[in-house]
């Protein structure tokens, strides 16, 4: 996708010292990851696999090991306070947004940043090593303005992909390989029944681990991923909720085309030629929600709601009312202050603007034509 001097695209730049999504990991979980990219490492990155090495060996490790003997068995026999409320749709169509909102009632609790980038220790690094990480932060997102922090909310695939298991999010560090890595977990439908098992171990590990500081609140998550995913998830959380949050195709494609070259470019042990990306985005969405439709049938009343782009951002407290109303959430006045302020905060917020052509727009009309005539979306 050629870039166009038209297009506005926010972002903090990138700087050496800022944390990458790797610094977190054991030795073991960043063995894997390098083993899962055939150890692919351009010459020119070599610095940064040595940080991250050196991060493992003299961090990581050593408090996941006293985490896991002072903590692990509390951790593990931890119930959650209830099934999770799983926030799901494609990358860029509003779900950042979305877990912004619904983590403004205390009633519920998440999964911060500093929980997702060192998914093994956070319980006991947190107090020592997270205020010393926090000053390295950026204050925006590399590939939007939205604001960063160890403490807001973060996705729990980028806590699973730290924690070693396989995940699409390995594609971030090795952009440039000759086949696309761990696709077949976008669904979870093509794996076996150990690769499931190892899965939904780790998920529950981390959401246990969360509980385990909020023993009374239940968890909102948000991964794009989790959208083709439903089957496995109700199977582990069988009264979980599910927000989808759905937006323009043309507004999509573009931003996720930045998202993830922005990503591999500074997350990346490889600089990001961009080869195949876009039949790989295309691609994907209609995988996710392939199985997405599919699973539908398998919700309960109360189980799912679904919700425009266009409605969170054109009038958040009537979409939300809707969204506690649909599944049942609890008093929606109760929070209704803490909403509002947060909207109050929104509304001089600059999105990303991309110009697209028109041959462009053709080849995401034809390829994403199930996902316009799904949602209604005009070409």
């Amino acid at each position: 996708m050629s870039s166009s001097s038209k297009n506005k695209v926010g972002g903090s730049p990138d700087r050496f010292w800022y944390p990458r999504f790797w610094d977190g990991m054991t030795i073991r979980a960043w063995w894997r990851l390098l083993k899962s990219g055939r150890f692919r490492v351009a010459p020119i990155r070599w610095g940064m696999a040595l940080i991250v090495t050196g991060m493992a060996v003299l961090f990581n490790s050593p408090f996941a090991t006293v985490q896991k003997i002072l903590y692990g068995k509390r951790i593990r026999q931890t119930k959650l306070a209830g099934d999770p409320i799983f926030i799901i749709g494609h990358w860029r169509s509003g779900t950042t947004l979305l877990h912004e909102y619904l983590i403004r009632d205390s009633r519920f609790t998440f999964a911060d940043t500093y929980a997702c980038f060192v998914p093994e220790h956070f319980i006991v690094s947190r107090y020592i090593l997270r205020p010393i990480a926090a000053l390295l932060m950026p204050t925006k997102r590399p590939i939007d303005n939205m604001e960063v922090g160890f403490d807001r909310p973060q996705e729990d695939e980028i806590a699973l992909t730290s924690m070693g298991l396989p995940s699409p999010y390995r594609n971030i560090i090795f952009p440039n390989n000759p086949s696309y890595i761990d696709t077949e977990y976008l669904t979870l439908r093509n794996i076996s029944e150990e690769q499931r098992w190892e899965w939904l171990e780790g998920l529950d590990m981390f959401l246990k681990s969360l509980t385990y500081l909020s023993p009374d609140k239940r968890i909102v998550l948000k991964s794009p991923p989790h959208t083709g995913r439903i089957q496995t998830l109700l199977q582990q959380y069988p009264n979980a909720k599910f927000v989808h949050i759905h937006r323009h195709p043309y507004s999509i494609f573009p931003s996720t085309y930045n998202l993830w070259m922005r990503l591999a470019r500074d997350e990346g042990v490889q600089r990001p030629k961009g080869k195949g990306l876009e039949d790989y985005i295309f691609d994907t969405l209609n995988t996710m929600y392939e199985s997405f439709e599919a699973d539908l049938k398998l919700f309960q009343p109360n189980q799912f709601c679904e919700i425009a782009y266009e409605e969170l951002t054109g009038n958040p407290i009537a979409t939300l009312e809707k969204i506690y109303q649909c599944l049942q959430l609890g008093e929606f006045e109760t929070v209704l202050p803490d909403f509002e302020k947060f909207a109050a905060t929104q509304k001089s917020y600059q999105k990303n603007k991309f110009d697209l052509s028109t041959e462009m727009k053709e080849q995401i009309a034809n390829r994403w034509q199930h996902y316009f005539e799904r949602y209604g979306y005009e070409k």
